[in-house]
């Protein structure tokens, strides 16, 4: 870790090594997750230049299916360190009311999924690299919206359960592009 020294810059006065707050951290490492596994799958990403629909990505493959070529879906991505979170079965994962209608909007075009990478809590165990290999202790759950049911709307947020059998990697992937791409139900 590169340690944190006072310097100037130009006559101003900043922080050495700080970089990114550590939330931004996160965003941009659970992008760069989902680009890897989309890489891998032989997908690919389209990015959002805003938020505003409640999904920061949309992945598409290229590939043709049973009843559609090109299929594609779009990703609203949460990224903790709250490993409580995490029971034997799923990962609880509390939404305020309005990104979650958003999410799950009943209308969307193109299906929507959330997802929840669960990373270590310290930023210098994110990853672990040499010249062999890349390695992260990090796990991406997913479900799509429309499973995960209506908000009353008394209600200021939602807890929603992420299955743990619901793993985003290569294999979970091409299983949600083979689930949209031979029209399954979505």
């Amino acid at each position: 870790m590169i340690e944190a020294d006072a310097e100037q810059c130009d006559g101003v006065q900043v922080q050495a090594g700080a970089g990114l707050p550590k939330s931004a951290r996160q965003e941009q490492f659970s992008l760069g997750f989902v680009h890897m596994v989309a890489a891998a799958a032989g997908c690919w990403i389209k990015t959002h230049a805003t938020d505003y629909d409640g999904v920061d990505v949309t992945i598409a493959s290229s590939a043709r299916y049973r009843k559609f070529y090109g299929p594609q879906f779009e990703l609203q991505l949460k990224c903790t360190t709250q490993h409580r979170y995490l029971t034997a079965d799923h990962l609880a994962w509390p939404m305020k009311a309005k990104a979650y209608t958003k999410l799950v909007c009943p209308d969307r075009f193109i299906p929507a999924y959330l997802g929840v990478l669960l990373i270590p809590g310290d930023g210098d165990d994110w990853l672990d690299q040499d010249d062999a290999r890349l390695l992260t202790h990090s796990r991406l759950y997913y479900e799509r919206a429309t499973n995960l049911g209506n908000l009353p709307l008394e209600q200021d947020s939602r807890t929603v359960h992420l299955p743990r059998s619901n793993l985003f990697d290569v294999a979970g992937l091409e299983a949600i592009m083979a689930a949209i791409g031979d029209g399954g139900d979505w």
